[in-house]
């Protein structure tokens, strides 16, 4: 796979040409970008691959939910579904925009099929606030606008059509020093000086512990400009969850076996996570976004059910509950609500002491662009 990659080197330098030249066109004004007059705050990174923007996305709806109306805007990756899309609890009738979507108009929006598996996530945990996905975030932002005092956008780094307020690019402290190459060949989106324009910085992902030498050399490699605020988190794992997100009393020791059901771009921390537990670890891996199929089910259920442990769970991700919620509700599989499925969330937690500093950074930054002063 490595020689792989240094072949397809040459696409990766067409490739880089058009991204620098699309990037120029929207620096310079031939492109525009457009600014709007309430606060946007952009979540996303460089590369391909989960850099945490989800867990990072919930920690600023956290922040920022409590006297404000909040809405998150994504672009639904993943969905059957086109145009702008509400999230709806169930019981109200969607959220459609008819002009763009008219074919939707009946859908009832809360299953990842219709509007993502992280837009599903945000609304499942925080049915409060408005889940919106669009593609084209602009269109998105105008509708939103309106009745809404703030919004956040989910892996719109590369959407240079908007210009947010306040732009936060993160970095897996996993992949931080690979090479910095381009797609094909690398995992870059663009070149790596893309960075300046983000006023925050974070290293996801980061051991617990992070000794000043480490974080000085993740500096180095970083070189963060004098207007760039660099912070360092890491994950939380919380205790087991039902598929309804209630918690249970399930608790996972070393005579635990664990068939781990993964659809994420990287399943290595929550891994070595649950390697730490226990040794008995049968790991169902598929790409990013996977939609589990019937097939795939099936396969799970029948190795579940022939393996001879006296104690032996299912274990998958909040992200990829949202997909498995599809077949629990419709019940493709009688046997799949007998399974004992259970999620595992994640927090993010901010190194030395520093998420009182970031907290200020954006509530200063919400007071300062929006037109109600009511966050204390």
């Amino acid at each position: 796979m490595k020689y792989l990659r240094w072949l397809l080197f040459p696409f990766s330098l067409l490739y880089g040409l058009v991204v620098i030249i699309r990037n120029w066109c929207y620096d310079s004004g031939v492109f525009k970008s457009y600014k709007f007059n309430k606060p946007i705050i952009s979540v996303g990174n460089l590369d391909v691959g989960g850099a945490g923007k989800s867990p990072m996305t919930e920690y600023l709806i956290r922040l920022l939910k409590t006297g404000n109306k909040l809405a998150t805007l994504s672009r639904g990756y993943g969905r059957d579904t086109k145009g702008y899309l509400e999230a709806d609890v169930p019981g109200e009738p969607p959220g459609v925009d008819n002009n763009l979507q008219p074919a939707t108009h009946n859908l009832q929006l809360t299953t990842a099929r219709q509007i993502g598996d992280e837009p599903a996530q945000f609304k499942h945990k925080f049915p409060d606030i408005t889940v919106a996905v669009c593609e084209k975030r602009v269109e998105g932002i105008k509708k939103l606008l309106p009745a809404h005092d703030l919004i956040l956008l989910d892996d719109a780094y590369q959407h240079r059509a908007v210009e947010p307020g306040l732009s936060i690019l993160l970095f897996d402290y996993n992949r931080i020093h690979e090479p910095h190459l381009l797609l094909p060949a690398g995992n870059l989106r663009e070149p790596f000086s893309g960075r300046w324009r983000a006023q925050i910085i974070i290293v996801t992902k980061c051991p617990p512990v992070l000794t000043t030498d480490e974080q000085a050399a993740l500096a180095e490699v970083i070189e963060p400009l004098p207007y760039q605020q660099l912070f360092f988190t890491s994950i939380t794992y919380q205790h087991l969850h039902n598929l309804e997100g209630q918690p249970v009393d399930t608790m996972i020791d070393s005579d635990t076996t664990i068939f781990l059901l993964t659809g994420i771009a990287n399943a290595q921390p929550l891994l070595q996570h649950l390697s730490g537990l226990t040794s008995h670890i049968i790991h169902h891996n598929y790409p990013d976004h996977h939609p589990f199929s019937l097939k795939n089910i099936t396969k799970l259920a029948d190795v579940f059910s022939a393996c001879e442990s006296q104690k032996k769970i299912i274990v998958t991700t909040e992200k990829d509950a949202q997909r498995l919620d599809e077949f629990r509700v419709k019940s493709a599989l009688p046997a799949f609500k007998q399974l004992p499925i259970f999620v595992i969330p994640i927090r993010v937690e901010f190194l030395n002491g520093t998420g009182h500093q970031f907290d200020q950074l954006i509530i200063e930054y919400v007071r300062q662009h929006t037109t109600f002063h009511h966050l204390h």
